[in-house]
């Protein structure tokens, strides 16, 4: 890297000032502090991973995280295992039977969703926990397994401070309306395409 000048020093201290003054005004007008409806969908990888960290972070805060696994099976996981060794400030509820095609009964696909979601909003009654997970609520919503109105209707409506994580891909268009902040992973390039299997530490 070539030597800077005192001049080219004194340019980006003045351009950098005057950045500093926007954000700073920006940050000032915000002003509200609420509990929020937080969407992680998309095809691309890491949505649930997504949010974890953010398990991590409420963790760090000395808060308390419930975690509901609406399609996931109760087989081992990295993150599982790690947010357990919090103990009972994590409650880690793991109700689906994998994945639909490897079901491949309906009945017993809504069956199990309807008991996620009785978990789900026994979670949401609990004072003590400040971020909920619903891991892969979108999937079980994407093949109606539980009625969109009314599931939309409580998380809008769920108690004040509490915050709501939502993962899946294709979220309903109502989840996404009512959401305070909705990312898409987008796929850019997958290692399943060119043969690399899961892995621990990496897909689960």
């Amino acid at each position: 890297m070539s030597e800077i000048s005192p001049e080219e020093a004194a340019r980006h201290r003045a351009k950098m000032e005057k950045r500093k003054a926007v954000q700073d005004a920006e940050v000032a007008e915000k002003t509200i502090e609420k509990g929020l409806l937080i969407v992680h969908t998309g095809p691309g990888k890491g949505k649930s991973t997504a949010a974890f960290g953010l398990a991590l972070r409420t963790l760090g805060h000395g808060g308390r995280v419930g975690v509901v696994q609406f399609i996931k099976g109760a087989w081992d996981s990295g993150e599982r295992a790690a947010l357990e060794s919090f103990g009972d400030r994590v409650a880690w509820h793991s109700m689906g039977e994998g994945f639909t095609w490897e079901t491949q009964d309906i009945a017993r696909d809504i069956a199990a969703a309807t008991r996620a979601w009785e978990k789900a909003q026994e979670l949401m009654a609990d004072p003590s926990i400040g971020l909920l997970i619903l891991d892969e609520l979108n999937i079980a919503l994407r093949y109606e397994y539980l009625p969109l109105d009314t599931l939309v209707t409580t998380l809008a409506t769920r108690r004040e401070g509490l915050h709501v994580v939502v993962t899946g891909r294709n979220a309903k268009p109502a989840l996404i309306e009512a959401a305070d902040l909705v990312t898409e992973m987008g796929l850019v390039k997958h290692h399943f395409k060119a043969g690399v299997k899961a892995q621990k530490g990496i897909e689960f």
